[in-house]
């Protein structure tokens, strides 16, 4: 059995945020869950080659464009699911943060970052 919380997660700033990383891939489970924060104001291009990923936001708002230009609203209860290599724009909104329980399969090393500097998508 594994038991952590947000003191024994591993902590990575990600580009944009802070990522608390539950679970690893030197776990053995198969998959990650993340605790992460997306600081206000920022918006993400962001893409995944190696992972699938589903996010559930729990607090704070912002939004979410994906590959075909469609806009979705990302507030408290709302989930986002994204396929492996699907752009995608994650902005948190100007006033608060965005706070994500986020799914990755198959799990992550645990010290992956986004390169946020460039005009492509930042994958991992």
């Amino acid at each position: 059995m594994i038991v952590r919380n947000l003191s024994t997660a591993k902590n990575v700033e990600w580009g944009n945020g802070l990522s608390r990383r539950f679970l690893l891939k030197e776990d053995g489970f198969g998959y990650t869950v993340t605790d992460t924060i997306v600081r206000a104001g920022t918006s993400s291009r962001l893409a995944y080659n190696r992972n699938l990923e589903a996010c559930y936001c729990i607090a704070g708002r912002g939004e979410v464009i994906d590959a075909d230009g469609e806009t979705h609203v990302i507030e408290p209860g709302t989930l986002y699911a994204l396929e492996r290599s699907e752009p995608h724009c994650l902005t948190a909104s100007r006033d608060e943060d965005l706070r994500l329980v986020c799914v990755f399969l198959p799990a992550l090393n645990g010290d992956e970052r986004h390169n946020l500097d460039s005009e492509q998508y930042s994958q991992y």
